[in-house]
């Protein structure tokens, strides 16, 4: 049992040798078989870390060579360029190395020909001088008397010359002149559009019969003095029929008269309560009046922003005449004209016009305030405080004062043509008459003058001269003397023009 046992314990202890030699013999089989694999496995890393330096290094040569191939291209390419570069330099030397030789060759020519020339300048100086010698001998005449004689009869005929011409400018710039002015002024006119009517303000009324002349009057004359005292007008009841007369410098009271006085006979209650209420009605309305025309006034011109003192002035021109021309509407037409000249030139046409509608202000009131009506306007336009170039025009275009702007002159011409217009101002026959009796006796009294024609209403004077007594050279000096004479001497609207004619005629009979 016991050799069992033990038998049993030296196998199981054989068993256990023996084991742990096989399992040591399979560790190391697993060792010698991990290191080679990690021998192989780190000799191909080190293949392919070879393969890879080789790789690199072989496109490294390629880019090398490429960048070699290139450089040596870019260096070809500048020899070539510089080659060319220094060529044409080589070129241009050559070039100016000919001209240099060109130039040379030309200084010298130049040289030898100045040589020539100084030497011909100095025989022909020497034949002049001899020439001069013998032309002196001949004329008896030095060369510095000969030299002034030249001078003086050239300039002679340049003054002559220089005379015609300027002569000659002088009447081109007149002509050019007048013909712009006319155009001008003719523009204006044509494109105002105001009503040319002649107004004149009337102091007689008709009576329906010569029996209203004593309701007139009243009893003891109470309603006549009444009528008189209220209105501040006289009214003359003579002989004339069927016709009373009103009497008074003030125009607007003149009016109210004239208004009332025609409501009271076509009321037929005469008595001094009705009168004075008449007469106060007919004021309100009369006001009323003045102050729709100053409205339409500046309606019509486009003014706006006047004073309301200056303005009842302007509507006040409605009952104020000049030679039975109605103020305002003169005023209106002179207002027109002014803007239309205006504009012709470029200027402010708002002026233009502002000034020509109150270049008459000084009529309303020129029954009250003494002095010309153009020094009145001006003063009052000044203390309603109008521009400066709106009072220089009024005080101006009547040559109260110098103008000293362009509208002055501009409102002053438009004044003229409102004026000189026919049939804008009524004349009577025999003033029309007198006035060209004397335009023709002022160019008779002149020497030289045989006959005197006044045509065209007196607007142009025809003078005939004798030509055994006169000659061209003094018509123009004659014309200019008749035509100052005719300014100071008469008054008249617009222009007069003098026109001098001188004509020598042969008469011969065939018998």
């Amino acid at each position: 049992m016991e050799i069992i046992l033990l038998a049993i314990c030296c196998s199981a202890i054989v068993g256990i040798v023996a084991g742990v030699f096989v399992h040591r013999l399979v560790l190391g089989k697993r060792h010698e078989s991990a290191v080679s694999n990690a021998e192989k496995m780190l000799q191909e890393a080190a293949n392919k870390a070879e393969q890879a330096s080789r790789d690199l290094m072989a496109e490294t040569k390629e880019e090398i060579f490429r960048l070699r191939q290139e450089v040596d291209r870019e260096t070809k390419e500048r020899r070539n360029e510089l080659q060319r570069t220094e060529r044409k330099l080589e070129q241009k030397e050559e070039n100016l190395d000919k001209k240099l030789d060109n130039v040379t060759k030309r200084e010298e020519e130049l040289k030898q020909r100045f040589e020539d020339v100084k030497h011909r300048i100095d025989g022909i100086s020497l034949k002049e001088r001899e020439l001069v010698s013998r032309l002196e001998e001949i004329a008896q005449l030095s060369r510095d008397d000969a030299k002034a004689m030249l001078l003086a009869e050239v300039e002679s005929e340049a003054n002559h010359l220089i005379g015609l011409r300027l002569k000659e400018m002088e009447d081109k710039s007149k002509r050019e002149a007048d013909r712009k002015a006319q155009e001008i002024i003719a523009v204006a006119i044509q494109r105002c559009s105001v009503d040319f009517t002649s107004e004149i303000a009337v102091s007689v009324v008709q009576i329906p019969s010569d029996e209203m002349k004593g309701r007139i009057i009243g009893r003891e004359g109470r309603n006549i003095r009444t009528f008189e005292t209220l209105t501040g007008v006289d009214l003359i009841v003579d002989d004339t029929p069927e016709a009373v007369t009103l009497s008074c410098f003030d125009p607007i009271r003149r009016e109210v008269a004239r208004l009332s006085l025609e409501r009271l006979i076509q009321d037929g209650r005469i008595h001094p309560a009705r009168i004075e209420e008449i007469i106060e009605k007919t004021q309100r309305d009369v006001e009323a009046q003045v102050m729709e025309a100053s409205e339409d006034a500046l309606l019509e011109t486009g003014i706006k922003h006047m004073h309301p003192e200056l303005a009842k002035l302007i509507g006040q021109l409605r009952f104020r005449a000049s030679y039975g021309q109605s103020a305002l509407h003169h005023s209106l037409e002179v207002s027109h004209i002014s803007g239309l000249l205006a504009a012709e030139l470029g200027l402010d046409e708002g002026i233009a016009r502002r000034a020509g509608l109150l270049h008459d202000i000084g009529k309303a009131v020129d029954h009250q305030v003494e002095g010309p009506h153009a020094v009145i306007g001006a003063d009052i336009a000044k203390r309603y405080n109008e521009s400066p170039e709106i009072v220089n025009a009024i005080a101006s275009h009547h040559e109260d004062e110098e103008p000293q702007t362009i509208y002055a002159l501009l409102v002053s011409s438009a004044d003229a043509v409102s004026a000189s217009r026919p049939g804008a101002r009524r004349e009577s026959l025999d003033a029309y008459v007198k006035r060209l009796e004397k335009l023709e006796g002022i160019a008779k009294s002149f020497d030289g003058v045989s006959k005197a024609f006044a045509i065209q209403a007196g607007r142009e004077i025809r003078v005939a001269l004798s030509p055994e007594t006169t000659d061209e050279g003094c018509m123009q000096k004659l014309a200019y003397d008749i035509a100052r004479r005719i300014e100071s001497e008469m008054k008249y609207p617009g222009q007069i023009r003098v026109t001098l004619i001188r004509e020598t005629r042969v008469i011969d009979y065939a018998k």
